[in-house]
Protein backbone atom coordinates (compact mmCIF):
# COMPACT_ATOMS: atom_id res chain seq x y z
CA UNK A 1 0.00 0.00 0.00
CA UNK A 2 0.98 3.77 -0.86
CA UNK A 3 0.46 6.49 0.90
CA UNK A 4 -2.24 7.54 -1.55
CA UNK A 5 -4.08 4.58 -0.75
CA UNK A 6 -4.51 5.93 2.78
CA UNK A 7 -7.86 7.10 2.76
CA UNK A 8 -9.69 8.76 5.39
CA UNK A 9 -11.99 5.25 5.50
CA UNK A 10 -9.34 3.19 5.89
CA UNK A 11 -7.55 5.04 8.72
CA UNK A 12 -10.70 5.52 10.70
CA UNK A 13 -11.14 1.89 10.07
CA UNK A 14 -7.72 1.08 11.59
CA UNK A 15 -8.70 3.52 14.31
CA UNK A 16 -11.31 2.18 15.77
CA UNK A 17 -10.07 -1.81 15.81
CA UNK A 18 -6.94 -0.45 17.64
CA UNK A 19 -8.10 2.41 19.68
CA UNK A 20 -8.51 0.45 23.19
CA UNK A 21 -4.82 -0.17 22.85
CA UNK A 22 -4.23 3.78 23.11
CA UNK A 23 -6.41 4.33 25.97
CA UNK A 24 -4.66 1.43 27.38
CA UNK A 25 -1.25 3.37 27.05
CA UNK A 26 -2.48 6.70 28.44
CA UNK A 27 -3.81 4.63 31.95
CA UNK A 28 -0.21 2.81 31.82
CA UNK A 29 1.61 6.71 31.40
CA UNK A 30 -1.18 7.77 34.31
CA UNK A 31 0.49 5.21 36.85
CA UNK A 32 3.89 6.54 36.41
CA UNK A 33 4.17 9.90 39.22
CA UNK A 34 6.36 11.47 36.54
CA UNK A 35 6.76 14.69 38.76
CA UNK A 36 9.61 16.37 37.55
CA UNK A 37 9.63 18.66 40.12
CA UNK A 38 9.93 16.27 43.06
CA UNK A 39 13.18 14.96 43.88
CA UNK A 40 11.55 11.96 45.60
CA UNK A 41 9.67 11.04 42.14
CA UNK A 42 13.50 11.23 40.15
CA UNK A 43 13.04 7.38 39.24
CA UNK A 44 9.50 7.74 37.96
CA UNK A 45 10.75 10.36 36.02
CA UNK A 46 13.33 7.85 34.34
CA UNK A 47 10.72 4.79 34.32
CA UNK A 48 8.35 6.91 32.41
CA UNK A 49 10.95 8.09 30.03
CA UNK A 50 11.98 4.38 29.73
CA UNK A 51 8.16 3.36 29.28
CA UNK A 52 7.81 5.80 26.60
CA UNK A 53 11.03 4.73 24.66
CA UNK A 54 9.86 1.09 24.35
CA UNK A 55 6.76 2.52 23.05
CA UNK A 56 8.32 4.05 20.23
CA UNK A 57 10.71 1.16 19.76
CA UNK A 58 7.24 -1.29 19.20
CA UNK A 59 6.64 0.88 16.57
CA UNK A 60 9.79 0.81 14.46
CA UNK A 61 11.18 4.19 15.55
CA UNK A 62 14.94 4.22 16.43
CA UNK A 63 14.43 5.57 20.08
CA UNK A 64 16.49 6.69 22.71
CA UNK A 65 16.71 8.98 26.17
CA UNK A 66 19.19 12.07 26.00
CA UNK A 67 19.67 14.97 28.58
CA UNK A 68 21.59 17.68 28.51
CA UNK A 69 23.50 20.16 30.85
CA UNK A 70 23.36 24.06 30.44
CA UNK A 71 26.43 25.93 30.83
CA UNK A 72 25.29 27.00 34.09
CA UNK A 73 25.10 23.33 35.06
CA UNK A 74 21.37 23.24 35.21
CA UNK A 75 21.26 19.39 35.03
CA UNK A 76 18.68 18.42 32.23
CA UNK A 77 15.36 15.73 33.09
CA UNK A 78 15.23 12.69 30.62
CA UNK A 79 14.02 13.11 26.71
CA UNK A 80 13.19 10.53 24.26
CA UNK A 81 14.26 11.36 21.17
CA UNK A 82 12.78 8.85 18.36
CA UNK A 83 13.29 8.52 14.49
CA UNK A 84 11.53 6.77 11.77
CA UNK A 85 13.40 5.23 9.14
CA UNK A 86 14.76 7.92 6.22
CA UNK A 87 12.20 8.23 3.23
CA UNK A 88 15.03 10.39 0.69
CA UNK A 89 13.21 13.43 -0.40
CA UNK A 90 9.94 13.20 2.02
CA UNK A 91 9.48 16.31 4.08
CA UNK A 92 10.34 15.64 8.31
CA UNK A 93 8.07 16.05 10.61
CA UNK A 94 9.33 16.92 14.26
CA UNK A 95 6.32 15.61 16.89
CA UNK A 96 7.02 17.23 20.42
CA UNK A 97 4.98 16.44 23.40
CA UNK A 98 6.06 16.16 27.21
CA UNK A 99 6.59 13.17 29.64
CA UNK A 100 6.38 14.70 33.09
CA UNK A 101 3.66 15.99 35.25
CA UNK A 102 2.61 18.51 37.88
CA UNK A 103 2.50 17.94 41.57
CA UNK A 104 -1.17 16.37 42.72
CA UNK A 105 -1.88 19.09 45.62
CA UNK A 106 -3.86 17.63 48.12
CA UNK A 107 -4.96 14.33 47.44
CA UNK A 108 -8.26 14.93 49.57
CA UNK A 109 -9.41 17.60 46.46
CA UNK A 110 -9.76 14.64 44.65
CA UNK A 111 -12.34 12.05 43.79
CA UNK A 112 -9.99 9.38 42.86
CA UNK A 113 -6.37 8.14 43.28
CA UNK A 114 -4.56 10.55 41.13
CA UNK A 115 -2.28 8.08 39.22
CA UNK A 116 -4.83 5.23 38.58
CA UNK A 117 -7.08 6.47 35.64
CA UNK A 118 -10.61 5.62 36.11
CA UNK A 119 -12.85 6.36 33.03
CA UNK A 120 -16.47 8.14 33.61
CA UNK A 121 -18.43 8.69 30.38
CA UNK A 122 -16.95 9.77 27.87
CA UNK A 123 -13.51 10.86 29.97
CA UNK A 124 -10.46 9.19 31.45
CA UNK A 125 -9.33 10.59 34.79
CA UNK A 126 -5.99 10.67 36.26
CA UNK A 127 -2.67 13.40 36.68
CA UNK A 128 -1.79 13.43 32.97
CA UNK A 129 -4.16 12.20 31.28
CA UNK A 130 -4.65 14.79 29.38
CA UNK A 131 -0.97 17.13 30.23
CA UNK A 132 0.29 15.63 28.43
CA UNK A 133 -0.35 11.57 28.46
CA UNK A 134 -2.78 12.65 25.57
CA UNK A 135 -0.19 13.98 23.76
CA UNK A 136 2.12 11.16 23.59
CA UNK A 137 -0.85 9.09 22.76
CA UNK A 138 -1.60 11.11 19.56
CA UNK A 139 1.35 10.98 18.33
CA UNK A 140 1.77 7.04 19.16
CA UNK A 141 -1.40 6.76 17.47
CA UNK A 142 -0.81 8.59 14.59
CA UNK A 143 2.07 6.65 13.59
CA UNK A 144 0.25 3.38 14.46
CA UNK A 145 -2.53 4.20 12.25
CA UNK A 146 0.09 4.90 9.35
CA UNK A 147 2.47 1.91 10.46
CA UNK A 148 4.52 0.76 7.26
CA UNK A 149 2.92 3.31 4.93
CA UNK A 150 4.22 6.29 6.68
CA UNK A 151 5.37 8.60 3.70
CA UNK A 152 7.26 11.18 5.16
CA UNK A 153 10.54 11.38 7.46
CA UNK A 154 9.50 12.14 11.95
CA UNK A 155 11.08 12.82 14.31
CA UNK A 156 9.96 12.47 18.09
CA UNK A 157 10.88 14.55 20.63
CA UNK A 158 9.49 13.62 24.07
CA UNK A 159 10.23 16.19 26.68
CA UNK A 160 10.65 15.41 30.29
CA UNK A 161 10.87 18.86 32.07
CA UNK A 162 8.03 21.02 30.83
CA UNK A 163 6.45 21.30 34.00
CA UNK A 164 9.31 23.33 35.33
CA UNK A 165 9.30 25.30 32.25
CA UNK A 166 12.00 23.54 30.30
CA UNK A 167 14.99 25.35 31.99
CA UNK A 168 17.50 22.86 29.44
CA UNK A 169 15.52 22.72 26.43
CA UNK A 170 17.90 25.54 24.11
CA UNK A 171 20.74 23.67 25.33
CA UNK A 172 19.09 20.59 24.51
CA UNK A 173 17.89 22.13 20.71
CA UNK A 174 21.40 23.67 20.22
CA UNK A 175 22.82 20.54 20.85
CA UNK A 176 20.58 18.02 19.02
CA UNK A 177 20.17 20.24 16.20
CA UNK A 178 21.19 18.87 13.38
CA UNK A 179 18.55 15.85 14.46
CA UNK A 180 15.72 17.70 15.36
CA UNK A 181 15.88 19.71 12.30
CA UNK A 182 12.22 19.65 10.63
CA UNK A 183 9.83 21.07 7.99
CA UNK A 184 7.02 20.95 9.89
CA UNK A 185 6.63 20.82 14.14
CA UNK A 186 3.60 19.96 15.45
CA UNK A 187 2.82 20.18 19.19
CA UNK A 188 0.33 18.46 21.03
CA UNK A 189 0.27 20.27 24.30
CA UNK A 190 -2.47 23.05 23.93
CA UNK A 191 -6.34 22.85 24.23
CA UNK A 192 -9.23 22.37 21.54
CA UNK A 193 -12.35 25.14 21.80
CA UNK A 194 -14.99 23.02 23.61
CA UNK A 195 -15.11 19.46 23.47
CA UNK A 196 -15.87 18.12 19.85
CA UNK A 197 -15.16 20.92 18.63
CA UNK A 198 -11.14 21.00 17.38
CA UNK A 199 -8.91 23.99 17.06
CA UNK A 200 -5.40 25.45 16.29
CA UNK A 201 -3.49 27.48 18.71
CA UNK A 202 -2.30 30.39 16.66
CA UNK A 203 -2.03 32.81 19.80
CA UNK A 204 0.00 32.33 23.09
CA UNK A 205 0.26 35.22 25.74
CA UNK A 206 4.05 35.44 27.00
CA UNK A 207 4.94 36.02 30.83
CA UNK A 208 6.68 37.75 32.89
CA UNK A 209 7.34 37.03 36.57
CA UNK A 210 8.99 39.93 39.02
CA UNK A 211 9.40 39.72 43.07
CA UNK A 212 8.16 42.65 44.66
CA UNK A 213 9.72 44.39 48.03
CA UNK A 214 8.21 47.17 49.77
CA UNK A 215 9.23 48.69 52.88
CA UNK A 216 7.94 51.70 54.29
CA UNK A 217 9.95 51.97 57.86
CA UNK A 218 13.43 50.60 59.49
CA UNK A 219 11.25 48.07 61.95
CA UNK A 220 7.56 47.34 63.40
CA UNK A 221 5.61 49.90 65.23
CA UNK A 222 2.76 49.67 67.42
CA UNK A 223 -0.31 51.11 65.31
CA UNK A 224 -2.04 52.62 67.99
CA UNK A 225 0.99 55.00 68.90
CA UNK A 226 2.00 55.92 65.16
CA UNK A 227 -1.18 54.23 62.58
CA UNK A 228 -3.12 57.16 60.62
CA UNK A 229 -0.13 59.15 59.35
CA UNK A 230 2.27 55.96 59.04
CA UNK A 231 0.56 53.62 56.52
CA UNK A 232 1.72 49.70 56.72
CA UNK A 233 3.87 48.12 53.42
CA UNK A 234 0.77 45.87 52.86
CA UNK A 235 -1.76 48.27 52.50
CA UNK A 236 0.69 50.40 50.33
CA UNK A 237 0.90 47.13 48.35
CA UNK A 238 -2.59 46.61 48.05
CA UNK A 239 -2.93 50.40 46.53
CA UNK A 240 -0.26 49.95 44.12
CA UNK A 241 -1.69 46.76 42.58
CA UNK A 242 -5.16 48.41 42.37
CA UNK A 243 -3.60 51.29 40.49
CA UNK A 244 -2.79 48.59 37.86
CA UNK A 245 -6.45 48.56 37.12
CA UNK A 246 -9.17 51.08 35.30
CA UNK A 247 -12.41 51.14 36.75
CA UNK A 248 -13.65 48.59 34.09
CA UNK A 249 -10.83 46.11 35.22
CA UNK A 250 -8.88 46.66 32.28
CA UNK A 251 -5.02 46.50 33.09
CA UNK A 252 -4.10 50.17 32.05
CA UNK A 253 -0.38 50.48 32.28
CA UNK A 254 0.66 52.15 29.29
CA UNK A 255 3.02 50.04 26.62
CA UNK A 256 1.59 46.61 27.14
CA UNK A 257 -0.71 46.87 23.89
CA UNK A 258 -3.46 44.05 23.13
CA UNK A 259 -6.74 43.48 21.11
CA UNK A 260 -10.60 43.44 21.89
CA UNK A 261 -11.52 41.61 19.23
CA UNK A 262 -11.30 37.52 18.80
CA UNK A 263 -12.07 34.99 16.12
CA UNK A 264 -14.66 33.35 18.37
CA UNK A 265 -17.19 33.90 21.08
CA UNK A 266 -16.77 32.86 24.22
CA UNK A 267 -20.31 32.77 26.35
CA UNK A 268 -19.64 33.94 30.05
CA UNK A 269 -21.77 30.91 31.36
CA UNK A 270 -19.30 28.82 29.83
CA UNK A 271 -16.31 30.72 31.08
CA UNK A 272 -17.81 31.29 34.80
CA UNK A 273 -18.64 27.30 35.01
CA UNK A 274 -14.85 26.68 33.48
CA UNK A 275 -13.58 29.07 36.28
CA UNK A 276 -15.74 28.00 39.18
CA UNK A 277 -16.50 32.05 39.51
CA UNK A 278 -19.15 32.33 42.23
CA UNK A 279 -21.88 33.49 41.85
CA UNK A 280 -22.45 37.42 42.28
CA UNK A 281 -18.57 37.97 41.33
CA UNK A 282 -18.40 40.06 38.33
CA UNK A 283 -15.88 39.59 35.44
CA UNK A 284 -13.44 42.42 34.99
CA UNK A 285 -12.13 44.34 31.55
CA UNK A 286 -13.91 45.43 28.41
CA UNK A 287 -14.08 43.67 24.82
CA UNK A 288 -14.50 39.65 23.61
CA UNK A 289 -14.03 37.53 26.28
CA UNK A 290 -11.71 35.34 24.63
CA UNK A 291 -10.27 38.32 23.84
CA UNK A 292 -9.47 39.63 27.62
CA UNK A 293 -7.91 35.97 28.17
CA UNK A 294 -5.43 35.31 24.66
CA UNK A 295 -4.63 38.87 23.54
CA UNK A 296 -5.07 41.41 26.27
CA UNK A 297 -2.63 41.67 29.22
CA UNK A 298 -3.40 40.61 33.35
CA UNK A 299 -1.63 40.90 35.68
CA UNK A 300 -2.16 38.32 38.58
CA UNK A 301 -0.40 38.08 42.46
CA UNK A 302 0.79 34.83 42.85
CA UNK A 303 2.44 34.70 46.10
CA UNK A 304 2.44 37.29 49.19
CA UNK A 305 4.64 37.13 52.35
CA UNK A 306 3.05 39.41 54.95
CA UNK A 307 1.55 38.56 58.55
CA UNK A 308 -0.17 35.83 59.01
CA UNK A 309 -3.85 35.92 60.41
CA UNK A 310 -2.73 33.62 63.47
CA UNK A 311 0.58 35.71 63.94
CA UNK A 312 -1.57 39.10 63.82
CA UNK A 313 -0.54 41.63 66.44
CA UNK A 314 -1.35 45.31 66.92
CA UNK A 315 1.75 46.74 64.51
CA UNK A 316 2.45 48.63 61.66
CA UNK A 317 4.20 45.82 58.84
CA UNK A 318 7.69 47.57 57.94
CA UNK A 319 8.16 45.41 55.25
CA UNK A 320 6.26 43.01 52.32
CA UNK A 321 7.08 40.44 49.60
CA UNK A 322 4.88 39.87 46.68
CA UNK A 323 5.14 37.68 42.99
CA UNK A 324 3.45 39.02 40.35
CA UNK A 325 2.82 36.88 36.72
CA UNK A 326 2.06 39.43 34.33
CA UNK A 327 0.57 37.47 31.02
CA UNK A 328 1.62 39.65 28.32
CA UNK A 329 0.35 40.45 24.59
CA UNK A 330 1.25 38.04 21.70
CA UNK A 331 3.79 39.92 19.77
CA UNK A 332 4.73 42.03 22.34
CA UNK A 333 8.28 41.73 23.95
CA UNK A 334 7.80 40.06 27.32
CA UNK A 335 11.24 42.53 28.15
CA UNK A 336 9.58 45.95 26.80
CA UNK A 337 6.17 44.77 28.89
CA UNK A 338 8.42 44.18 31.79
CA UNK A 339 9.98 47.62 31.37
CA UNK A 340 6.48 49.49 31.15
CA UNK A 341 5.50 47.13 34.44
CA UNK A 342 8.43 48.70 36.23
CA UNK A 343 7.71 52.30 35.32
CA UNK A 344 4.50 52.11 36.09
CA UNK A 345 5.56 50.75 39.64
CA UNK A 346 8.21 53.22 40.14
CA UNK A 347 5.68 56.41 39.56
CA UNK A 348 3.02 54.88 41.27
CA UNK A 349 4.11 53.54 44.81
CA UNK A 350 1.71 55.23 46.89
CA UNK A 351 3.19 57.51 49.73
CA UNK A 352 6.54 56.98 48.52
CA UNK A 353 7.22 53.98 49.95
CA UNK A 354 10.47 52.17 48.19
CA UNK A 355 10.18 49.35 46.46
CA UNK A 356 13.01 46.90 44.98
CA UNK A 357 12.08 44.25 41.97
CA UNK A 358 14.07 41.11 41.60
CA UNK A 359 13.90 37.86 40.70
CA UNK A 360 12.83 39.17 36.91
CA UNK A 361 11.75 35.74 34.36
CA UNK A 362 10.48 36.22 30.95
CA UNK A 363 9.01 34.06 28.42
CA UNK A 364 8.08 34.87 25.07
CA UNK A 365 4.62 34.86 23.56
CA UNK A 366 3.66 32.99 20.30
CA UNK A 367 2.32 33.87 17.21
CA UNK A 368 1.49 31.75 14.33
CA UNK A 369 2.02 32.29 10.74
CA UNK A 370 -1.71 32.36 9.51
CA UNK A 371 -0.59 32.10 5.34
CA UNK A 372 1.67 29.36 6.00
CA UNK A 373 0.70 26.01 4.09
CA UNK A 374 0.92 23.72 6.47
CA UNK A 375 -1.71 25.74 8.69
CA UNK A 376 -3.96 25.60 5.78
CA UNK A 377 -3.57 21.79 6.03
CA UNK A 378 -3.81 21.05 9.68
CA UNK A 379 -7.45 22.99 9.23
CA UNK A 380 -8.38 20.78 6.83
CA UNK A 381 -7.11 17.66 8.49
CA UNK A 382 -8.95 18.87 11.91
CA UNK A 383 -12.49 19.49 10.22
CA UNK A 384 -12.13 16.14 8.17
CA UNK A 385 -11.10 14.28 11.78
CA UNK A 386 -14.07 16.03 13.65
CA UNK A 387 -16.68 16.54 11.01
CA UNK A 388 -16.99 19.78 12.62
CA UNK A 389 -15.29 23.34 11.48
CA UNK A 390 -11.72 23.97 13.16
CA UNK A 391 -11.30 27.17 14.46
CA UNK A 392 -8.08 29.08 15.48
CA UNK A 393 -7.95 30.02 19.52
CA UNK A 394 -5.53 31.32 21.67
CA UNK A 395 -4.70 30.36 25.05
CA UNK A 396 -4.22 32.66 28.10
CA UNK A 397 -1.10 30.59 29.29
CA UNK A 398 2.33 30.28 28.30
CA UNK A 399 4.45 27.83 25.99
CA UNK A 400 7.46 29.70 25.80
CA UNK A 401 9.32 26.64 24.46
CA UNK A 402 7.36 27.31 20.85
CA UNK A 403 9.16 30.55 20.42
CA UNK A 404 12.61 28.60 21.45
CA UNK A 405 11.17 26.26 18.38
CA UNK A 406 10.87 29.27 16.17
CA UNK A 407 14.09 30.58 16.84
CA UNK A 408 16.00 27.82 16.59
CA UNK A 409 14.57 26.52 13.29
CA UNK A 410 13.36 29.52 11.50
CA UNK A 411 12.41 28.02 8.50
CA UNK A 412 10.21 25.18 10.22
CA UNK A 413 6.21 25.93 10.76
CA UNK A 414 5.06 25.03 13.69
CA UNK A 415 0.99 23.60 14.31
CA UNK A 416 0.00 24.15 18.06
CA UNK A 417 -2.31 21.05 18.10
CA UNK A 418 -5.16 20.36 20.83
CA UNK A 419 -5.75 17.79 23.22
CA UNK A 420 -7.09 19.42 26.27
CA UNK A 421 -10.53 21.43 26.80
CA UNK A 422 -12.18 23.35 29.09
CA UNK A 423 -13.47 20.36 31.11
CA UNK A 424 -9.75 18.90 31.40
CA UNK A 425 -8.78 20.82 34.73
CA UNK A 426 -5.00 20.50 33.77
CA UNK A 427 -2.77 21.48 36.96
CA UNK A 428 -5.39 20.81 39.08
CA UNK A 429 -7.50 18.17 40.91
CA UNK A 430 -9.70 15.58 39.12
CA UNK A 431 -7.42 15.99 35.67
CA UNK A 432 -9.41 14.43 32.95
CA UNK A 433 -9.40 13.57 28.77
CA UNK A 434 -12.35 13.36 26.43
CA UNK A 435 -11.75 9.88 25.02
CA UNK A 436 -13.88 10.59 21.82
CA UNK A 437 -11.49 14.27 21.15
CA UNK A 438 -8.79 11.75 21.92
CA UNK A 439 -9.61 9.24 19.25
CA UNK A 440 -10.52 12.27 16.61
CA UNK A 441 -6.82 14.22 17.34
CA UNK A 442 -5.26 10.94 16.60
CA UNK A 443 -6.71 10.55 13.48
CA UNK A 444 -6.19 14.06 12.63
CA UNK A 445 -2.73 13.63 13.37
CA UNK A 446 -2.81 10.74 11.23
CA UNK A 447 -4.09 12.74 8.04
CA UNK A 448 -1.82 15.23 8.39
CA UNK A 449 1.35 13.22 8.29
CA UNK A 450 -0.16 11.63 5.22
CA UNK A 451 -0.94 14.69 3.32
CA UNK A 452 2.17 16.44 3.82
CA UNK A 453 3.83 13.99 1.52
CA UNK A 454 2.07 16.13 -1.04
CA UNK A 455 3.00 19.77 0.19
CA UNK A 456 4.32 21.78 -2.38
Amino acid sequence: MTHTDLTTHTLRARLEETFPTFVQTLIDLIAIPSVSSLPQHSQDLDRSAQYVQQLFSDIGLEARIESVTTPEGVVGKPAVLARSPHIEGAPTVLLYAHHDVQPTGDPQRWSLEPFTAEVRGDRLYGRGSSDDGAGIVVHLGALNLLARDLPVNVIVFIEGEEELGSPTFDTFLHTYADELRADVIIVTDSDNWKVGEPALTTTLRGNCCCTLEVTVSEHAVHSGMFGGPMVDATTCASLLISSFYDEAGNVRIKGLGGSDKADVDWPEEEFRAAAGILEGVQLAGTGDLAARVWTKPSITVIGWDTTSVAEASNTIAPKTRLRLSMRTVPGIEPEKAMEALRAHIETHMPFGAHVTISDVECGPGYQADLEAPAVELAHRALTEAWSVPSVNIGVGGSIPFISQFQSEFPEAQVLVMGVEDPLTNAHSEDESQSLSDLKHAILAEALILRDLAHKP
